[in-house]
């Protein structure tokens, strides 16, 4: 169990992860490249709010499907619920202390910017 905290303390989630991450990936969509985080998966069961749910805010954009949830004191993004796949919760790996993401190699870039459910068919 990792916990995940925003940067001024009033959020916080627990997350049930047993091991390493599986994957870690940044997006090059248009808000993951501006919030620049780091972020891995878990399935949204393994994902709960323990703290502060009343300072969370949703950002929604473009199909308003994926939900982007951070901090309304600091800012900070926490974690969201993507359009490609509703059943995971994708989290800000730099809101879990113990995890060091400058020290990590195998970060993958998602093609956010070419998403497959916005392909003309």
């Amino acid at each position: 169990m990792k916990k995940l905290t925003c940067h001024c303390g009033a959020v916080e989630a627990e997350i049930n992860i047993t091991g390493d991450l599986e994957k870690v990936v940044k997006c090059n969509c248009s808000i993951c490249k501006r919030k620049g985080a780091v972020m891995s998966m878990v399935k949204n069961e393994d994902f709960k709010i323990t703290k502060g749910e009343d300072k969370l805010k949703l950002y929604q954009f473009h199909s308003k499907i994926a939900k982007h949830y951070f901090c309304s004191v600091c800012g900070i993004y926490t974690h969201h619920n993507p359009r490609s796949n509703p059943a995971m919760t994708g989290f800000n790996v730099g809101c879990v202390d113990e995890i060091d993401t400058f020290k990590m190699n195998d970060i993958a870039v998602l093609d956010g910017n070419n998403h497959p459910l916005d392909q003309k068919k």
